[in-house]
């Protein structure tokens, strides 16, 4: 029975994001329950692909990524794939009515990844668009439940709250990003030389981005807000920690933050939202 095998692929997924990331399953898990599966699926599809392009070195990435692709399309037209990940994915792509301009703009930006090893303004809105934007979006698909008119609503609110994300995973992967895969991100900014000023723009600019998505995170039906802002509250804290040191810090390790305090933020965030200070 194909139910038995979609519940194997959504426990693949599941098992990928909670491997991957300690903030997102936390987030997930606030969600209502009826969001958990398609978001799991989300995360495990764009965790694949991010994969190939900044791990697999030795593995001819382009040429996994061609294929990555081509499966994608594969099993959102043929509405099933042996590849447990790409399985849960178009299931959700399907349900949820996820268009497919978020999914061929997300695996280009994983395309530019391949080559581009700087970006200048255009092409650092494009990957940030194509990245993290558009994965907000996805989700929004599913937290709308259909809803056209709360999707264009809240649709530049995600936005921002990706490109959040985003960009401080920027400043806390620079020192690896830079030295382990040549990449800077940021346009005009030298990482060999990254001055305190330099820091404090992109900061102000990650900021800006913050303060609209919390706009947005009000809007949000009950159902989903508070995961979200789970999951915003983890990222906020992190941009906190990398505000708060020299850039010298940023070029020399990789900024986290304790699964202790992600508890404790955990917990404030609950009490915060019960008592509807959000």
């Amino acid at each position: 029975m194909k139910e038995i095998f979609d519940k194997v692929s959504l426990k693949a997924s599941k098992i990928t994001t909670q491997y991957y990331s300690t903030s997102f399953s936390l987030g997930i898990v606030c969600l209502n329950k009826r969001f958990r599966d398609p978001i799991f699926s989300i995360y495990g599809f764009v965790r694949f692909a991010d994969e190939i392009v900044d791990t697999f070195h030795n593995y001819n990435k382009r040429q996994l990524l061609d294929e990555f692709e081509r499966e994608t399309y594969l099993a959102i037209d043929r509405k099933i794939s042996l590849n447990p990940i790409l399985n849960s994915f178009q299931a959700v792509y399907h349900q949820y009515h996820i268009d497919q301009e978020l999914v061929e703009s997300f695996l280009l930006s994983m395309r530019l990844d391949l080559h581009r090893a700087t970006y200048e303004t255009e092409t650092y809105n494009q990957y940030i668009y194509g990245s993290a934007e558009v994965v907000g979006l996805m989700c929004l698909k599913v937290f709308c439940q259909n809803d056209a008119d709360l999707y264009n609503k809240l649709k530049p609110y995600a936005q921002k709250l990706g490109a959040a994300f985003q960009k401080v995973n920027f400043l806390r992967d620079a020192n690896s990003d830079f030295k382990e895969l040549g990449r800077v991100y940021f346009p005009d900014i030298n990482l060999m030389n990254l001055t305190e000023h330099q820091k404090q723009l992109i900061e102000y600019d990650i900021e800006g981005d913050f303060h609209a998505a919390l706009q947005g995170i009000k809007m949000l039906p009950a159902t989903s807000r508070f995961g979200v802002y789970v999951a915003y509250v983890y990222y906020y804290a992190l941009f906190t920690k990398i505000k708060a040191l020299p850039s010298a810090r940023i070029m020399a390790e990789r900024i986290r933050i304790n699964n202790y305090r992600k508890i404790w933020l955990l917990c404030c965030s609950y009490c915060r939202h019960s008592l509807r200070w959000i």
